[in-house]
Formats: structure tokens, C-alpha cells, sequence
């Protein structure tokens, strides 16, 4: 018999139907046995005589019954399916659960983070976990619909490449072919999006997996997903214009409640002066309490800012005392743009980029980037770099440079961070479906782990202790 999903039972009274899921409650009174089924679609009671009372709570079962109206006095009112039982006629135990690690009925907010982890697949099966996957999805495939709506192409770009400056520590990959030769894991897809933009591609997306090598915290780990975008012949506003319109349906389509219809504008002077930091909360305290969004964009950034030297990778990248603010491949302001070839008034430059922030989080950053060679290199020899460093990182984006490439701009969307404030969350581990511990360790598979010594030799390495 063909399975039946157990929402569509309540359209199937007085049929014989045959429902697949999990346990999720079991009563036992004697010769009869209760269980609650659940599937993607919803839970259901089934009802078994003589029947049933092996099973376990979170096993996989399979069963054939009769789908029986329930008494008007019996009706369960919390559940969509609480019209109807299913009277068991048979069943097959397709797979049972052992005892428990974690009780999956919870919502999992108390449960120590490691064993949560550890046992993810079950953390899953929560309510709780299961709507936010699915909403992830969801909110995904509206951005996905507006995009492909207005002619943007979906574009994936390499995992393994070279190691940038994009501001934080890159994760390396050994080469077995070329000794003492590595990749690096893309930090974002920066470079590549705009060489698409040189081969004519002109609008661009990928829902883009990033890793960086920086210091965890609720909102940030290793590994994080961002809607990258860019579009050529594109102004500041064309790109923040198209990009609120996005987020807004999105957000409302997902059932959001935005603070402001027209997401209000903030030069960095001007958020630094009002709010003493460039990732602010604009809700007063009932907005706070009723979940409500705000978002603000803040524009107008300095270029380039003085290194702190207790950020190992700002220091790394900015060899003369400066380092970027945002990102190196950004276009200056028109009226700063002869300062910045000729490597005066640095602290004054002010550049195209702008970020996107909801509720204190940074959401989304972006700029209008450089498209002529000598603007980016002089951005890098601004930062203490010789022309043969210069050749050697970035030579590839300056040949392009020098081949046609249209102005453009374009930014990138943290998809974990819309997700978790969507979901009204605190922390990004709640929206990602295996995601490290605070310590940096995978979920479920225990990494990093030792390599046997076969690999090592394979990739020209040797692991010596540290000092």
C-alpha cells in the first residue's frame, strides 16, 4: 500500500491507510496501546489491541490501520491531526531505538552543548530543531526566487584556491602532488565573484560556504554559509536598494515583523557618534520582548584604519600600520580617489562599503569594489606591500583588471545570523544542522583527529610537538 503522509488522515476517514515515522509517545493500559506517530507532516494517535507494547519510544515503525473519526468529547484541539486515531490493523518494526542519550521530547536549551552535539541526529528530531531546518530552507528558497527573478545566475566557485587577504587566518590544505606546496579553504568567494563579473556574467549569486580560522563565539564559528551576490554597472544604492527589497519579502514571507518598512541609513561617522559602535540595536525594550527586526544600513566606512597589533591577522595584512576596514578590493570615494593613488591623507579616505545590520548583528557587508589595477594595487602598497608581494597575491585580479572588467559591487548576506534572528535564537549553532562545538571541534565525527602516518608521507608532512 502506497504511504500516506499523517496530516492528509484527517481528509481520510473510514480508509485504510499505511503510515511510516517514529514513535514519539507510547501509553500502554493493558490490552490496549497508545502511540503517537510522527512524520515530517505532523504526529497522530494510533490506537492497538493486543498490540504494541514492545515498542520504544523513537523507534521506526511501519503500520497499516483504519482512520476512525474521534468522539467529539475526545477531540485533541493542540493537534492538527486531533480529529481522527488510527485504529492499528498491523505493523512492522523497521528499526528500534535503544535507551536514549538525550530525551528528544525537550526542547534541548538546558542540555549540556558537547552531549547535544554528539548525538545531533537525535537533537534534530526536536520541534524546535525541526522548524528552524525547515524554515532555513524556506527563507532560502524566497531569497532564491527573487534573485533568479531578477536574472542573477547561480555560479559555484572553488573550495580549494589560494590563500587571500580577506582579515582573518586561512585553513591550509596540504598538496600531495606539489611538496611543501598548499591550498587554502576560501575565506569568501571575493575574488572569484569578481573575476565573473570580468568574464561578463554580470549578475551573480551562490549560497557560499566560508571558513575562517578566527576566534569562536555564539555568533561565529569556523564554517559559516553567505548569500554572496554581485552585479555589474551597479551604484551603492542600486546594490542596497535591491538587496532591502530581498531581505524584506524574505523576512516577511517567513512571517517577520520588521520595525521599519524603509530600513533607515547611517554614515559610520554617524553610527559611531549616536551608538559608540558601527553594530547597533535600534528596538526600544517592547520591540526587544515582541521579536521584532530592525534593520539599518550603515554606509560611508573609512578605507583603511591603524592595525591592532593584538590581531595577529590585521597585522599579517597590513605590513605599514594600515590595514582595511572591510575588505582590500574596495573602490574609494570619487573625491578621495586621487589621495588614495597617491598614498596621502590615508586616515581621511573614505570608501563604498556598506553593512547591513539587524538587532546589534551584522547581517551583511558589501562595497563597490575597484575594477581598474592601479586602484588595487595602490591599495595594497598602501598597506606595506612590494610590487613583487603585490604580483604574487594578487597579480591574477590585476591581469583581469587590465581586460575589460566593468565597475561593479556587490555583498554578502550571513545567512546563519538572518536565520537565527528569524528563528528568534541566540546562537548560529541553533540554525546549522551540524555545527562545531565552542571549541572547535566537529559535531558527531570528533575532529580533528590524528592522520596515520601513510597520509602524512603522502602529503610531505611531519608533525613535530609544539614549543
Amino acid at each position: 500500500m502506497t504511504r500516506t503522509l499523517i496530516l492528509d488522515t484527517v481528509h481520510q476517514v473510514g480508509e485504510t491507510v499505511t503510515l511510516n515515522g517514529w514513535v514519539d509517545t507510547k501509553r500502554d493500559h493493558g490490552k490496549i496501546t497508545f502511540i503517537d506517530l510522527r512524520d515530517r507532516s505532523g504526529v497522530v494517535q494510533c490506537v492497538g489491541f493486543k498490540m504494541m507494547s514492545e515498542l520504544t519510544v523513537e523507534s521506526v515503525v511501519s503500520l497499516t490501520g483504519l482512520v476512525k473519526a474521534r468522539p467529539e468529547k475526545l477531540i485533541n484541539p493542540d493537534l492538527p491531526t486531533g480529529t481522527v486515531e488510527i485504529e492499528v490493523q498491523e505493523y512492522e518494526i523497521l528499526n528500534k531505538a535503544e535507551e536514549l542519550p538525550i530525551l528528544v521530547k525537550e526542547d534541548g536549551r538546558k542540555e549540556n552543548e558537547e552531549v547535544r552535539l554528539k548525538y545531533r541526529y537525535l537533537d534534530l528530531r526536536r520541534e524546535r530543531m525541526q522548524k528552524i531546518v525547515r524554515m532555513r530552507s524556506a527563507f532560502s528558497r524566497a531569497l532564491r526566487d527573487q534573485l533568479y527573478a531578477e536574472n542573477f545566475v547561480e555560479v559555484e566557485t572553488p573550495l580549494l584556491t589560494k590563500s587571500t587577504k580577506e582579515g582573518a587566518r586561512d585553513f591550509i590544505v596540504p598538496s600531495r602532488f606539489n611538496a611543501g606546496k598548499f591550498y587554502a579553504l576560501p575565506q569568501s568567494p571575493q575574488q572569484y565573484k569578481q573575476l565573473l563579473m570580468t568574464a561578463g556574467v554580470e549578475r551573480y549569486f551562490q549560497f557560499a560556504r566560508c571558513i575562517r580560522d578566527e576566534d569562536l563565539r555564539a555568533d561565529r564559528g569556523f564554517e559559516f554559509t553567505q548569500l554572496d551576490l554581485e552585479m555589474s554597472f551597479a551604484t551603492q544604492e542600486d546594490v542596497t536598494g535591491f538587496v532591502e527589497q530581498m531581505v524584506k519579502t524574505a523576512m516577511k514571507e517567513m512571517g517577520g515583523v520588521l520595525r521599519d518598512e524603509t530600513f533607515p541609513v547611517f554614515t559610520y561617522a554617524e553610527a559611531m557618534e549616536q551608538y559608540g559602535e558601527d553594530r547597533f540595536d535600534l528596538r526600544s525594550e517592547e520591540e526587544k520582548e515582541q521579536g521584532v527586526l530592525a534593520f539599518a544600513w550603515v554606509i560611508d566606512w573609512p578605507f583603511f584604519k591603524k592595525v591592532d597589533k593584538k590581531d595577529v591577522a590585521e597585522v599579517r595584512d597590513g605590513k605599514s600600520g594600515w590595514t582595511f576596514t572591510h575588505n582590500p578590493f574596495s573602490m574609494p570615494h570619487k573625491e578621495h580617489l586621487d589621495d588614495h593613488l597617491a598614498g596621502e591623507n590615508i586616515e581621511n579616505i573614505m570608501t563604498y562599503q556598506y553593512d547591513l545590520i539587524c538587532n546589534g548583528y551584522e547581517v551583511g557587508g558589501g562595497s563597490i569594489r575597484a575594477h581598474q589595477p592601479e586602484v588595487l594595487k595602490q591599495t595594497f602598497r598602501i598597506m606595506g606591500y612590494s610590487d613583487q608581494e603585490i604580483e604574487e597575491s594578487i597579480g591574477h585580479m590585476l591581469r583581469a583588471f587590465e581586460l575589460g572588467t566593468p565597475p561593479h559591487g556587490g555583498i554578502a548576506l550571513g545567512l546563519d545570523r538572518l536565520v537565527m534572528l528569524l528563528a528568534g535564537e541566540t546562537s548560529l549553532k541553533e540554525t546549522i544542522a551540524f555545527p562545531m562545538t565552542s571549541t572547535g571541534r566537529t559535531a558527531i565525527m570528533d575532529a580533528p583527529a590524528d592522520v596515520s602516518d601513510e597520509q602524512l608521507k603522502e602529503l610531505h608532512l611531519r608533525v613535530v610537538e609544539a614549543e
